[in-house]
C-alpha cells in the first residue's frame, strides 16, 4: 500500500513539474530586431497580395500607424519579460485592439482586416499560434464566447 502511494505521489509530482512551463513562449533571438522594422515599414498601404488596396481615408492613415506600432510596442514589453507567457501577449494584444475602439465605426471591413493581419504579423515574431479569439472579436464586433 504505501508503495503504491509513493508512486502515484512522484507520478503527479513529474506531472506537476512537467506542465509548469507550459504556456511558456521562449522569445526568438532576432524578435527585437523583427519588432523594429516591422514599426519602420510603411503601413495601410496598397498590398495585391493581400487583396487590400490601401486605407481609404487618408486622414485616418497616420493614426492607424501609431496605434499599430503601439501595438508593437506593446508586444516588445511583454518578450522583454523574464518568462513571457501567451497570457502576457494576449494582454497585449487586447491592449492594443482596445486602442481602434474610438475610430472603429470609421474602419470599413478590409481596414480590420489589414490591422488583424498586422496583429498577426506580431504574433509570428514570438511565435504565438493563436489570439485566443481576440482578433476574431474584433474583426467581426462580438463575442464568440
Amino acid at each position: 500500500m504505501r508503495k503504491q502511494f509513493i508512486k502515484t505521489f512522484l507520478l503527479l509530482t513529474i506531472i506537476s513539474f512537467s506542465s509548469c512551463g507550459q504556456g511558456k513562449i521562449k522569445t526568438p533571438l532576432n524578435a527585437m530586431n523583427q519588432f523594429e522594422k516591422f514599426k519602420l515599414k510603411e503601413k495601410f498601404i496598397p498590398e495585391p497580395t493581400l487583396f487590400y488596396p490601401g486605407i481609404g481615408d487618408e486622414k485616418l492613415k497616420p493614426i492607424v500607424t501609431e496605434k499599430i506600432n503601439l501595438a508593437a510596442d506593446d508586444f516588445i514589453k511583454a518578450a522583454e519579460l523574464q518568462n513571457p507567457s501567451a497570457e502576457d501577449y494576449h494582454n497585449a494584444i487586447k491592449k492594443g485592439l482596445d486602442r481602434f475602439k474610438s475610430i472603429y465605426l470609421e474602419l470599413d471591413t478590409e481596414n480590420r482586416e489589414r490591422i488583424c493581419s498586422y496583429f498577426e504579423e506580431l504574433m509570428d515574431i514570438v511565435g504565438l499560434e493563436s489570439s485566443n479569439g481576440l482578433l476574431n472579436d474584433f474583426m467581426y464586433d462580438f463575442d464568440a464566447n
